[in-house]
Order: C-alpha cells, then sequence, then structure tokens
C-alpha cells in the first residue's frame, strides 16, 4: 500500500516537487505520500458530507418538513458558518495542548456526524418547534466541532505536506467533492417536490456515516510529535494571542484582506435570489444551483490549487477581481439589458463563474495562511484570523441584510466595490511560496 502512494504521487508531481520537503520535519518527509492520499480521502468525504447537509438545502427543507417555525431556517448559515469560527481562538489554545494534532481532527469529525445523526433522528422522533429547536441546538455543537477541525488541520497540514504540494491537495480534495457535489444535486431534483422527513434524515444518516469513515482515514495520518507550548493556560495564552493583530503587520494585513474577499461568499445568496426572481423562463431550483457548484468546484479546484502552490497571493487576486467585474457586470445588465435575465443559461452562467471565483479565494487564503507560518505560529494565525473573520462575517451579514431593503443590486454592487478592495489588498501581501 505504501508503494501504491509513493508511485501514485510520483506521477502526480514532477520528481522536484515530489522530493523537496520544504517547510517540514526532515523524519516525515517519508510519510508525505501516505499522509497525501489520506488528507486527500479524509477532507473529500467531509466535503460531501457538507453537500448532504447544506444549511442552504437539506436542513431548511428538514425544518420545513417538521413543521418547525420559519423564523429559524434564517438561523441556519449564521450559525453553521460564524459558529465555527468566532470560538477558534479558545479553541487553538485547546489544540495547543497535544504534541500530536490530528486527534483533535479526528474527535471533531466524529462529534459532527454525531451531531448529523442526532438531526434526523429528532426529526423522526419530534416535530414542530421542539423539533426545529432541537436540529438549531445540534448544528450549535457541530459548528464548533467544524472550528476544532478548521484549527487542526491547518497545522497537521503544515507538519505532513510540503510547501509546493499544499494548495492542490486542498485543490484536488474539494474536486472530488464537487464530483460528488453533481450527483447530489442531482438527486434533490427528485425530491424537491417531497416533504417527506425520512427523505431528508436518510441524506443527513448519510453524511453521518461519511465523517466517521473519514475520521477512521484521518486517524491513519503519520504526524509527529510538535511543539505544546502554551498549554497549560489555553484561555490566558489564546487571549493573549489578540495582539498578534497589533504586533504582527503581515497577519493583520492579511485579515483585512480576508475580510473583503467575504465578498464571494457573502453575494452568492443574492444571485440565487435573482435566479428565483427570474425563475419563469426557466426552472432555476436551489438543486440546480447546488449540481452548478459542484460542476464548478470538479472544474476549478485543480488549477486554483496548483496556481495556488506558486503563488497563493495571485490566486486571491484574480479571484478577487472576477467576483468584482462580475457583480459590476450584472449590476449593468439589470440597469440597461433586464431582460437577459429571462434567459436560460445566463443566471445559471453567472452563478458558475461566481462559484469558480469563490473556490479560488478559499483555496487562495487557505494555502496563503499556512504557508505564511510556522509550527505553533500557524495555529496562532488560524485561531486569530478566524475569530475576527467570525466576527466580521456576522457584522457585514447584519450589514447586507439592512442593504436588501434597497434591492438586490444594492446588495451585489458594494460586495463588488469590497472585491475590488480586497484584490487591491491582496497585491499588498508578500508572497510566501518562495
Amino acid at each position: 500500500m505504501h508503494k501504491l502512494a509513493d508511485d501514485l504521487h510520483q506521477k502526480l508531481f514532477n520528481e522536484e516537487d515530489a522530493r523537496a520537503c520544504k517547510d517540514i520535519d526532515g523524519s516525515a518527509c517519508r510519510e508525505v505520500p501516505g499522509n497525501f492520499f489520506r488528507i486527500i480521502v479524509s477532507q473529500g468525504l467531509t466535503k460531501i458530507g457538507d453537500a448532504v447537509s447544506n444549511p442552504k438545502i437539506v436542513l431548511p427543507a428538514l425544518l420545513t418538513a417538521v413543521g418547525a417555525p420559519l423564523a429559524l431556517i434564517g438561523l441556519l448559515v449564521p450559525i453553521r458558518e460564524a459558529g465555527s469560527l468566532v470560538p477558534q481562538l479558545g479553541i487553538a489554545g485547546y489544540v495547543r495542548q497535544f504534541a500530536v494534532r490530528k486527534w483533535a481532527w479526528v474527535a471533531g469529525s466524529v462529534i459532527q456526524g454525531a451531531c448529523i445523526l442526532a438531526m434526523a433522528i429528532a426529526a423522526l422522533l419530534l416535530t414542530g418547534q421542539v423539533a426545529g429547536w432541537s436540529i438549531v441546538g445540534l448544528l450549535v455543537v457541530f459548528s464548533l466541532a467544524r472550528g476544532l477541525c478548521s484549527v487542526a488541520s491547518k497545522d497537521v497540514l503544515g507538519k505532513t505536506i510540503p510547501k509546493p504540494q499544499r494548495g492542490r491537495l486542498n485543490g484536488w480534495s474539494s474536486s472530488l467533492a464537487g464530483a460528488v457535489t453533481i450527483a447530489a444535486g442531482i438527486g434533490l431534483f427528485s425530491v424537491s417536490d417531497q416533504q417527506h422527513v425520512w427523505v431528508y434524515c436518510a441524506l443527513l444518516a448519510f453524511g453521518a456515516v461519511l465523517w466517521w469513515i473519514a475520521a477512521a482515514f484521518y486517524s491513519q495520518v503519520d504526524e509527529y510529535e510538535g511543539a505544546t507550548e502554551g498549554g497549560a493556560n489555553a484561555l490566558t495564552h489564546a487571549l493573549s494571542k489578540l495582539r498578534l493583530l497589533v504586533d504582527d503587520r503581515r497577519l493583520r494585513h492579511f485579515v483585512i484582506t480576508r475580510s473583503l474577499l467575504l465578498c464571494s461568499a457573502l453575494s452568492a445568496p443574492y444571485y440565487v435570489l435573482l435566479a428565483s426572481q427570474h425563475s419563469q423562463a426557466l426552472a432555476i431550483t436551489t438543486a440546480s444551483f447546488v449540481a452548478i457548484s459542484g460542476i464548478a468546484s470538479l472544474l476549478s479546484a485543480p488549477f486554483w490549487g496548483l496556481f495556488a502552490d506558486r503563488s497563493s497571493r495571485q490566486v486571491m487576486i484574480m479571484a478577487a477581481v472576477v467576483t468584482a467585474l462580475l457583480g459590476l457586470v450584472v449590476v449593468s445588465i439589470s440597469q440597461w439589458y433586464p431582460a437577459l435575465f429571462s434567459s436560460a443559461i445566463v443566471l445559471p452562467c453567472v452563478y458558475f463563474v461566481l462559484t469558480i471565483a469563490h473556490e479560488g479565494v478559499r483555496l487562495g487564503r487557505k494555502t496563503y495562511i499556512v504557508n505564511m507560518a510556522e509550527g505553533n505560529q500557524r495555529t496562532d494565525y488560524v485561531s486569530v484570523s478566524n475569530t475576527l473573520i467570525g466576527l466580521v462575517l456576522l457584522l457585514m451579514g447584519a450589514v447586507t441584510a439592512w442593504l436588501s431593503q434597497w434591492g438586490v443590486m444594492a446588495v451585489i454592487s458594494v460586495l463588488s466595490v469590497l472585491g475590488l478592495l480586497g484584490a487591491y489588498m491582496a497585491r499588498m501581501l508578500p508572497e510566501v511560496e518562495r
């Protein structure tokens, strides 16, 4: 098995990239091929689990099917995203206690699977408001476990995979998940007109199994022990790391850049809303957009991953510019040629391009922060960055909700301007892949 991993790894990379072990311990170099594929499989399985328990598709449908209050549906996305980011500063202090940090990821993955399965059970046994609040409460725990995995994964990646290969690892795992997401989108078409609780519960149960299989694969990663400084007084140490935003100019610059790059994620729901307003020309359902996003990830993630291994800074710049220009084009169409939105291909193509750009933003910033830091510094950078981004996400979500009273185009216009500012800020970041 070890020889098979070596052979496949050698075929995927040229000889120089495959043998170079930059920025990792020399003793970990011989384990790179096996670790590379274990991490790809683990990440791919959890991304598929995310697709079949999507808070924009499956969970809202489940809440509707059990008769939960409609107000709870609006809590799903903020809880799932910000809930996994805001607590990461405290989570990082806990993770720091472990010299081998893959077990934090394994524990987080097991908990996520348990929460998803518990949601399915709650939906089968409960109804109405009780079922709704039970699912939302489990989503809170799920998000915390997701944050644990996020902190640990960046550190394990930095300890086990050399710099020239990290972007492609993230890209290929996203591509794998994108392929299955296409199937998930097609499958959702067949249940989109049904309100049977068991259909959604079956999807959640399937997702739970995927998280547990991922945990089993990740437990086999060969990770060598790292530093554990700051683990004794985890919370105090974690809070002290906020000082990094004052003292570390490069991290502060990156956090500002990443905040502006949230435009790609925050604009997506408004493109879906725009599509729903013109659905008389094409039955553009949420399921169709899931399939479109899967196709975009499948095709673009390997390219962005390869590009990120050369310059993750350039990836962020290009993806931000595409996001901004796309928004400005859509606003221009709305102003001068609104009839185009009734075309059967315009809005699907717009969402396809947006998803490609968002994939670039995501892979670029993930690769950049891992390559920017070393050792325990990586855990500090990831946790401080994610905690601040979680707070910014809540703030920007509130701002875009306020802007929406002036219409979808007002929101897209503002987010496009932020995208241009994000590209400018990314341009001022130093290169970290050299």
